[in-house]
């Protein structure tokens, strides 16, 4: 008998299973929290501060503290109300025992508990449960100190009194299962964005963030407090920090209905970039959804009703389209839904179409007032929004360009493209390489098999200062494009990048390690963000590690990519003194034969390639932005606080 046959054969009532309790979460990770990536370790700290944050939203919160404790594991501690701790009739178990290992209990479900809540479903705080190793909760509440632990979701003990207090709140202290997840090591940097988020979308709620891991030379802990007094304007000001803003101020809309709370801000900036970032519940919906909609309709319809009022529109040649109300904006879409619904349980699109009317009236009518209170300012947009339209057709032909087949080649591919023989894009790879120098040593220590080359001459041309036809227009970003084999644009998005025809599942920026090649790298990176952010939000785009040194003694060498390996390395071969040991510098990736390329930078068993997401859209909006925008101070300040070490090669 075959082995599928077997399998056919053995199939009967004793090979259905049931997964009970939170069996199910640990099976399949990723129906619950997205995955088992560094992105789905820190989205088990947003579910729980979205109990905190609710606590917050219903007024009874006012501080939230995150901590990173020595060991590694995360403390979240708030001083809401604290989870309830006595026996819940109908199962004759704590409140707590419930909350934390019954993925459908909580509170959520009682409209007089909560009015709103991020955590909708209840299933948020049972999942960190399941998917640690050990969690521990701790509720002060009614004069009482509570405890219980948990392994793998399991309790430990029954929830049990464990002194007095004369606080309330809730800290639950937590350790991710290292058998899931591929790394569980909490990033400071991610934390430290969605607590700056959390302060701008709760003004007056305190949050603190604390990393216990290291101290600095005063023995102090890295320490940080959010709080923002007057909340989504100081979001778009901070977002807009290192652009040029056309009016004075953000525009600042709240307003409810059907019990949907709506708060926007926007600005509008000399920038080509629309920026629109949205919340449903302090969650971000980084595919937008209903409020988003409702808020883009209404900007279009104001503009274009005050424009046609006004005839502002009289000599303008071309037609107007939706996109071109929205070029240069700034703005922050929030909205508090007392029973939202989401496409996916890590909530990334919400999908109420009682939201969209909502946001749409309370924008429309301050938006209108506006208008007519402040013209010079609403001229000035519309100025804008006639500039955008014109640039949208130029740029309409130069991507119909960019679609065209070159006469010169058959196939339509760049001529300085070496292909890779592979036509699996999941089993294919193209290396994006500065210079034409380093594209031939390149070529020539590639695998060809599945392996592309594409030389790139010099800097790439800074898509965040240029109009888009100018970008299109642009040789090297056309190669890019015609390489890649993906289009731009449809009937309903003019800017939708398609990229079933993409022809490769890894993109890897190659470029020298120096202060040039960093440049250069980020050009790329601002390009790929801006008008192929599909290819960065698949996981496509890689960004290589070509080494710094070659320490080399006698028949002893070794490839370091920092100065800490390269003085570690010296004292290995060269014992403390280092007497004998020849350090090379590579200043650039043609300094190295095709044989060193290939062992250091190209070859898969041996080379670093770091991965390029995005765990913040508006983050990352803001930082690139300010790396290749026009304001230099911001920028200064960036760098002087991100650098690891200057220095100046002679």
């Amino acid at each position: 008998m075959s082995e599928s046959k077997e399998i056919k054969a053995n199939y009967g009532a004793d090979s259905i299973q049931a997964l009970k309790g939170l069996e199910a979460v640990r099976m399949r990770p990723g129906m619950y929290v997205g995955g088992t990536d560094t992105r789905a370790l820190h989205h088990l700290v947003n579910e729980v501060l979205d109990n905190s944050i609710d606590e917050a939203l219903a007024g009874y919160c006012t501080e939230v503290k995150t901590t990173i404790l020595p060991d590694g594991s995360m403390s979240i501690h708030d001083n809401g109300r604290g989870i309830p701790t006595g026996i819940q009739k109908e199962s004759g178990r704590s409140a707590l025992e419930l909350v934390m290992t019954e993925l459908h209990a909580g509170g959520k479900f009682d409209k007089n508990s909560y009015k709103v809540s991020g955590g909708l479903n209840g299933v948020g705080v049972s999942c960190v449960n399941a998917l640690s190793s050990h969690l521990k909760a701790v509720i002060h509440r009614e004069g009482k100190i509570f405890e219980q632990e948990y392994s793998e979701g399991k309790p430990l003990f029954e929830v049990r009194e464990t002194g007095t207090s004369d606080k309330t709140g809730t800290e639950v202290i937590f350790q991710p299962d290292a058998t899931i997840f591929d790394t569980v090591e909490f990033r400071y940097e991610i934390l430290h964005t969605r607590m700056k988020e959390l302060s701008f979308l709760n003004k007056s709620v305190k949050l603190i963030l604390e990393d216990q891991r290291t101290k600095d030379e005063n023995g102090n802990y890295k320490t940080e407090t959010f709080i923002s007094e007057h909340g989504l304007v100081d979001f778009v000001e901070y977002l807009d920090k290192s652009r040029t803003s056309i009016l004075s101020k953000p525009i600042h809309i709240t307003g409810e209905s059907e019990g949907v709370v709506v708060e926007v801000a926007f600005q509008y900036n000399t920038s080509y970039s629309e920026n629109v970032f949205s919340f449903a519940n302090n969650i971000q919906t980084m595919m937008g959804g209903t409020h988003v909609s409702g808020f883009k309709r209404a900007i279009a319809k104001c503009l274009k009703d005050y424009g046609d009022k006004n005839n502002i529109f009289a000599k303008l040649k071309v037609t107007l389209a939706a996109e071109d109300f929205r070029e240069g904006l700034t703005s922050v879409v929030s909205v508090k839904v007392p029973h939202p619904q989401f496409r996916s349980q890590t909530k990334d699109e919400l999908s109420n179409a009682e939201v969209s009317g909502v946001v749409s009236q309370a924008v429309s009518s301050v938006l209108e007032y506006f208008l007519e209170e402040n013209p010079k300012e609403a001229r000035i947009i519309l100025e804008k929004v006639m500039i955008a339209a014109n640039a949208r057709h130029a740029a309409k032909k130069a991507r119909e360009m960019v679609q065209r087949k070159t006469v010169l080649t058959g196939s339509g591919l760049p001529g300085k493209l070496a292909d890779c023989s592979e036509k699996d894009p999941a089993l294919s790879e193209i290396f994006l390489v500065e210079g034409d120098s380093a594209g031939g040593t390149a070529k020539t220590g590639r695998d060809r098999k599945f392996q592309a080359i594409m030389p790139l001459r010099g800097k790439i041309l800074n898509v965040e200062k240029a109009l888009e036809h100018k970008i299109y227009e642009n040789e090297e970003i056309r190669n890019i494009f015609t390489a890649l084999g993906v289009s731009i644009g449809t009937e309903d998005d003019q800017k939708k990048l398609n990229i079933e025809k993409l022809r490769y599942h890894k993109v890897v920026i190659m470029c020298d390690a120096d202060v040039d090649g960093s440049h250069i790298t980020t050009l790329i990176l601002t390009f790929f963000f801006r008008f192929m952010k599909p290819l960065v939000e698949s996981g496509y785009i890689y960004v290589a590690s070509p080494p710094l040194y070659l320490v080399r003694k006698g028949k002893k060498e070794a490839y370091c990519w920092n100065d800490k390996e390269r003085d570690q390395k010296i004292k290995e071969i060269g014992g403390e003194s280092g007497t004998g040991v020849m350090v090379q510098r590579y200043k650039g990736l043609g300094e190295m034969n095709p044989e060193q390329l290939w062992e250091t930078t190209l070859n898969p068993e041996s080379r670093i390639l770091k991965k390029i997401t995005i765990e913040s859209a508006a983050e990352a909006d803001r930082v690139f932005s300010m790396l290749m925008g026009d304001e230099v101070p911001p920028r200064r300040e960036f760098i002087e606080q991100n650098a690891v070490y200057a220095k100046i090669d002679v």
